[in-house]
């Protein structure tokens, strides 16, 4: 028999290159990338070009048993756009849905979205973890266009039968981070000393390693036909624990001062970084209860595992 193939969107992005990845070194699939601009995985397997944005840009999909769809007009820190809110929708929705339409017109039986937590909302109280059926918050432009997003592919799999796998998670980190998690290595390898020596909030992230594997997990799993799931690693850290393991994977000291949270606040509010302090200090957790019970599932790669990673590939 054949093995299935599987066409991963946003292959040369940093979900959707480890998916890719991790087919090839499994062997128990076909897989094909879809990717928008150049990548590393010419020559290891079919790589094929997508452009959410481009009508005539929709790849073959026939014979594809599965799509993972991680290719999406991703959220930005300082957004330029005069309506953002469109911007990510002719991405993230009009494009999903484009694409949504094709496989299931083509045969494809499951469609696995990459949404976001934003999803869900944008905090949470500490100990009351976000929950996969909780009633949607999205409370910024590329929150709204992921729920939208995944509203539209609920009804696609009602009106087709095409079933769709929806996989909601918070921040994302591993070998090759970009971003905040990148600027935090960036702090902590210089010796910057930081007013984060006293957060106790809790904080849900995820390994690349953990994201890909659940991702890998629904593609055959058959409880997770038409369901929407959670994912982190299992443990919630504080803004100042995180910085203290990932100091312990650099094999640097972290220099952390212990100043208060009320404290840190006020003083971010008076310079106008409210949001940069609510970020550092509020609370985002998740509960993957659900996605472990219905598929008997479980985080493989550890926190402390994950950040060694993230260290080893940094300071190569």
């Amino acid at each position: 028999m054949n093995a299935p193939k599987i066409l991963v969107t946003g292959a040369s992005g940093f979900v959707g290159e480890a998916v890719v990845f991790r087919l090839l070194l499994d062997k128990k699939f076909i897989p094909i990338a879809a990717a928008r601009g150049a990548t590393r995985l010419n020559g290891l397997c079919t790589v094929v070009p997508f452009e959410l944005t481009d009508s005539k840009a929709l790849p073959n999909l026939n014979d594809v048993q599965v799509v993972i769809h991680a290719a999406a007009r991703v959220h930005v820190m300082n957004e330029t756009a005069v309506d953002a809110l469109t911007e990510f929708r002719k991405v993230n929705v009009e494009g999903t849905l484009r694409l949504a339409r094709r496989a299931a017109e083509s045969g494809v039986k499951r469609f696995i979205f990459i949404s976001s937590i934003k999803v869900n909302g944008e905090s949470t109280v500490l100990g009351k973890p976000f929950k996969a059926n909780d009633f949607p918050a999205p409370a910024d432009p590329y929150g709204v266009s992921k729920y939208e997003a995944e509203e539209a592919l609920k009804q696609l799999s009602l009106d087709t039968g095409m079933e769709v796998v929806i996989i909601r998670p918070p921040l994302v980190y591993g070998p090759g981070v970009k971003a905040n998690f990148l600027s935090m290595m960036r702090w902590l390898e210089r010796g910057v000393p930081l007013p984060l020596g006293a957060i106790k909030n809790r904080r849900s992230l995820v390994a690349i390693g953990n994201l890909v594997d659940l991702a890998i997990t629904c593609i055959s799993h058959p409880a997770a036909a038409n369901q929407t799931f959670l994912v982190s690693d299992g443990e919630d850290l504080s803004t100042t624990q995180l910085l203290r393991r990932m100091a312990d994977a650099l094999k640097v000291r972290a220099h952390l001062l212990p100043i208060p949270e009320a404290g840190l606040r006020l003083g971010a509010l008076l310079l106008g970084k409210k949001a940069i302090a609510d970020r550092l200090c509020g609370s985002l957790q998740v509960d993957i209860g659900k996605t472990c019970s219905m598929l008997n599932w479980l985080p493989p790669v550890s926190v402390d595992k994950a950040l060694q990673r993230t260290a080893f590939q940094y300071s190569a």
